[in-house]
Order: C-alpha cells, then sequence, then structure tokens
C-alpha cells in the first residue's frame, strides 16, 4: 500500500499561475474596451436587426470564451498544486482578501457564461445579468488593485512581487 504524504504549501505562485494571471486581467481590460462594439450589435439584434460585421465583436466573444477557460484553469491549478499562504495584515484584511478572490473567480465564470446565453441564445435576462455582472466585476477588480497597492506601497510585505515572479 502506497504511503500518502501530506500536500505541501507552496512558497510562491508557479509560473504558469503568473502567466495566467496576467492574462486573465489583460483579457478582462480589453473585454472592457471593446464592450461598445458588442453592446451595439446586442441592440441591433434585440431590435430585430442583423448584427452586421464588426471587427471588434469577435474579441469580445473570444475574450469571454478565454476568461472562462483560463479561470477553470487557475482553478484546477490551485487545487492540484496549491497556492502561497496570504499574507494578511489583519483578521478582517484576510477575510476581504478571501472574499474578493471568490468573488473574482465566481464572476470570470459567471460573466462569460451569461454573456454566451444571451449572445447565442438571445437571453435578454442574461443580457440584463451581464450588464449587473460588470458592475461588479469591476468593483471587485479595483479593490483586488487597491489591496494589491496597499499591501506593496505601505506595508512594503512582497505581496505583489509573488505575482511578477516565481518565489522559492
Amino acid at each position: 500500500m502506497p504511503i500518502k504524504t501530506a500536500k505541501t504549501t507552496p512558497t510562491g505562485y508557479s509560473r504558469l499561475q503568473i502567466a495566467l494571471h496576467w492574462l486573465v486581467f489583460a483579457l478582462i481590460a480589453q473585454q472592457y474596451l471593446f464592450k461598445d462594439a458588442m453592446s451595439a450589435a446586442w441592440d441591433r439584434v434585440t431590435d430585430g436587426l442583423k448584427a452586421g460585421f464588426d471587427p471588434l465583436v469577435l474579441p469580445h466573444v473570444a475574450g469571454g470564451a478565454l476568461v472562462l477557460i483560463f479561470a477553470l484553469w487557475r482553478l484546477a491549478l490551485r487545487a492540484r498544486r496549491g497556492v502561497p499562504p496570504a499574507i494578511e495584515a489583519s483578521k478582517v484584511q484576510g477575510i476581504l482578501a478571501k472574499l474578493t478572490h471568490v468573488g473574482l473567480y465566481w464572476l470570470m465564470i459567471l460573466m462569460p457564461v451569461s454573456g454566451a446565453v444571451a449572445w447565442f441564445g438571445g437571453v435578454e435576462a442574461a443580457a440584463q445579468g451581464h450588464n449587473v455582472l460588470k458592475i461588479a466585476l469591476l468593483v471587485l477588480v479595483a479593490l483586488h488593485v487597491v489591496g494589491a497597492l496597499y499591501h506593496q506601497f505601505v506595508l512594503r510585505d512582497g505581496t505583489l512581487a509573488r505575482m511578477r515572479r516565481t518565489q522559492g
């Protein structure tokens, strides 16, 4: 019978985890850049017209699919490899960070799903939900960035460095 060993907690993120983090960040940023083209195409469709060709719609659709794929991949990596322990300045900040990360993962899954259901299924309720979720995503991304900058420039605890390069 094989001996089971305890899973060790990594001291840093892997290259793949770091790359996926920044790829998802870039994809989410481009989603907001191309949202106007997508909104205009959606408005045409809901008015009973053809969406027409807009080269900026495809990056929004493909970008959403990639966000979903990369978010699921990141979750699989977290489950398989683990993540380094959080650097907490206080218990409240630790709880806030955990809630922010959970919320971000949920939204990285729900946003592409609701967008796909709206766009490919023509479901107006999914489009409305997508619009509400985009505000929640913006808030959580902003909170995440503010938290990272707080750790970097106020606490100077190395949290941000862990997402820039592999460690130990």
